[in-house]
């Protein structure tokens, strides 16, 4: 028979194990639940939210982005056409100058003796041709005389001979004095021509933008020669010249207005209009650019020479076209990876990721210029047909399809966590 123990530890005992149990099956029925949970797709993993852009009707504004300098229209450089020394100097950067003023001179010492020279020798070429006209008349009257001795039978035939060469010499003579005398005419106007370039002077109305000569300063005329000004002809009107991309060309126009900004007033748009597309092509890194010239007002002088201009050149508009938004046009449904099981109850039973998407590309335009576009409609995607005309890199023309004012572009989805 057991004893009284025996019986209180085998009470004990039984008590335990259905403690236990009770205990292990609410946990083995939760788990049971969540795999059948995740198992059957009761979750909102796959429920999908769609961001959408209404349709609207805007204006759309076609422009070309280009580079470039401000520039003025006309420059000259200024350089000494001969070799000296630089007596003065009589203007300063940023002075406005006026057609033939003194901007330099050089020492004329050298110049003004080389002048007189040459006057010195017109003289003495004139004074050589008058002694060639006198003995001129004086052979023509030897000559004539031996003429009429010979005729009478006086003279003989070689002293006829001899007037008559001395009258030829005499001809020939008055020749070279008269040349003599024209090729000294001539070096006094080139020496007068120097004297008159030693004057370094401005040859247009304008403003000195550049000064690189000093009073001693020693200048060497050369194929080479130092420029000694710089000079800009107006300031108030200039040019923009900026680089277009190949790819752009083809859209501007002679005539496009434009608008552009400088790093020295970025919070202010400068007006230009194009005046010039330059055929030539300039290559830089193997990309292919051609020069369009912009004209641009600076009454204000607020722009400068060499200043760097982004420029927006307008070269389509559209007013109050319905469009939609470029997103919608890269937009199309993703499709869920399917994701399956092994069969392993343990893998079963375990929690799974949420299914990923993978979304493909929308942006190519079929042969006759449609596309799709997918619009929300009873909170599901409804694929529409378009044909799509200008764009501003934001919103595209609608131009044909079944899309309307206020319609809810998707343009993009994600899965719900």
């Amino acid at each position: 028979m057991p004893d009284k123990a025996d019986i209180e530890s085998i009470a004990r005992s039984s008590t335990g194990r259905s403690r236990t149990r009770w205990l292990v099956l609410p946990l083995l029925i939760a788990a049971i639940g969540a795999a059948a949970w995740w198992l059957g797709g009761g979750n909102d993993s796959s429920a999908i939210r769609y961001t959408t852009v209404p349709a609207k009707r805007t204006d759309i504004i076609v422009t070309v982005t280009a580079t470039g300098t401000i520039e003025p229209i006309n420059q000259v450089d200024i350089s000494s056409e001969l070799s000296g020394t630089v007596r003065s100097v009589k203007a300063d950067y940023n002075d406005t100058v006026k057609k033939g003023e003194v901007l330099a001179e050089l020492d004329t010492d050298k110049l003004e003796a080389a002048v007189e020279s040459a006057r010195a020798s017109v003289i003495a070429r004139k004074a050589s041709l008058t002694e060639a006209e006198a003995t001129l008349s004086e052979k023509t009257d030897a000559y004539e005389r031996a003429q009429a001795l010979s005729k009478r039978g006086i003279a003989s035939q070689e002293s006829l001979l001899s007037a008559k060469a001395a009258f030829l010499r005499a001809q020939a003579a008055i020749e070279t004095a008269r040349a003599n005398v024209r090729v000294a005419e001539a070096d006094l106007k080139l020496q007068e021509t120097n004297l008159e370039k030693a004057c370094i002077c401005s040859p247009i109305d304008g403003i000195v933008l550049d000064r690189a000569v000093e009073e001693g300063q020693i200048v060497a005329s050369s194929l080479s020669a130092p420029t000694l000004f710089t000079l800009a002809e107006s300031l108030t009107s200039m040019d923009l010249t900026v680089a277009i991309d190949e790819a752009d060309i083809g859209q501007v126009e002679i005539g496009n207005e434009a608008g552009f900004t400088v790093e020295a007033w970025q919070n202010r748009t400068f007006k230009a209009a194009i005046t010039q597309l330059r055929f030539a092509p300039e290559t830089v890194d193997g990309v292919v650019t051609y020069k369009a010239v912009l004209d641009v007002d600076n009454s204000d002088l607020a722009l400068r020479p060499g200043m760097t201009a982004t420029a927006e050149i307008r070269v389509a508009e559209r007013n109050g076209v319905l469009a939609i938004p470029n997103a919608a046009l890269r937009y199309a449904p993703p499709a869920a990876t399917e994701q399956k099981s092994s069969g392993n109850i343990l893998t079963r039973i375990m929690p799974r990721p949420p299914r990923r998407e993978t979304v493909t590309s929308n942006e190519a335009a079929d042969k006759d210029g449609s596309r799709s576009v997918w619009v929300l409609d009873g909170g599901a995607p409804v694929e529409r047909r378009i044909r799509t005309g200008a764009t501003d890199g934001d919103w595209t023309e609608v131009v044909e399809g079944d899309i309307v004012e206020g319609a809810a572009l998707i343009t993009d989805s994600e899965t719900a966590k």
